[in-house]
């Protein structure tokens, strides 16, 4: 006689059969709509080789079109992670990062880049590229409309962005970017000096008159031989003055006056404030 158990195991075997074959029929069904194009998540470049990933990404990138330029670029480094392709590929993708606008994304990918192919002959490229991002923030590109003045940049953005430059012309003197680089690092002398001034200035307005010294010191120390050592010159003059020390302020007007004979700061003053809308120094 057949036991209760036996007879129960043998009437579910057909049931078990019966959703086996549904549940493989229901997955057959489903597997056109995964793949047909027009689904969600379908990625046409899966199967692609790397030389037709990165030479879509190449297009992409020269066409403007950034956000496809970059998710090309990631796939060939993320499918195919040694060799030319990925190496280039992180290359281009720091500059389609800052084209796109996103600045702290491209120098992280740089400082990668820099960390894993430290004798790559894009490197000094690369440090182009880091000082040229550093150099031209986001904020630049309204400098037309806020009149804001290069001076009143982050600072430390303007040193790092020299750093790279000089790093760049140290170590590849003879790079097609160190010309470029030199330029703007003319520039940048000049300008950090200015904004050294400026700090010196907003200090000295606010009778802050051994501050002023310091800073407007540092322009004649750090930056000899820039437009604004007159202003630095000027503003340590009056401080000691103000300070009651005639004997250091007369020392300060020989100097202005035998480097800048034609100077009008003596009879007119430093302009007032004159820190764009943007700028939070004008505020106190």
């Amino acid at each position: 006689m057949t036991s209760f158990t036996n007879l129960t195991a043998l009437s579910f075997k057909p049931l078990a059969r019966a959703v086996m074959v549904l549940l493989l029929l229901a997955s057959f069904l489903t597997l056109p709509g995964c793949s047909s194009k027009g689904s969600e998540g379908f990625d046409e470049t899966a199967n692609w080789p790397v030389e037709r990933l990165f030479e879509s990404g190449k297009a992409e990138m020269n066409a403007g079109a950034w956000q496809d330029a970059g998710t090309r670029f990631m796939a060939v480094e993320a499918r195919f992670p040694f060799g030319p392709y990925a190496q280039q590929s992180l290359i281009n993708l720091a500059y389609v990062q800052w084209k796109q606008g996103e600045p702290e994304m491209a120098l992280a990918t740089i400082s990668r880049f820099q960390r894993q192919y430290p004798s790559h002959p894009g490197s000094d490229y690369m440090l182009f590229l880091r000082g040229l991002i550093l150099f031209t923030p986001p904020s630049a590109a309204l400098s037309f409309l806020t009149q804001q003045d290069p001076a009143e940049r982050d600072p430390q953005a303007l040193r790092e962005s020299y750093e790279s430059f000089d790093q760049l012309i140290t170590r590849y003197p003879k790079s097609i970017y160190a010309d470029d680089a030199r330029a703007r690092m003319n520039w940048l002398v000049n300008t950090m000096a200015e904004n050294q001034v400026h700090t010196a200035a907003f200090y000295y307005e606010r009778q802050a008159y051994v501050a002023a010294i310091n800073r407007a010191q540092e322009v004649l120390t750090d930056y000899e031989g820039v437009p604004a050592a007159e202003e630095a010159t000027y503003i340590i003059m009056m401080s000691y003055q103000k300070l009651n020390m005639p004997d250091m302020s007369k020392d300060f007007e020989r100097v202005l006056l035998t480097n800048y004979p034609n100077t009008k700061l003596i009879e007119q003053g430093l302009d007032k404030n004159t820190y764009s809308f943007w700028n939070p120094l004008r505020y106190f």
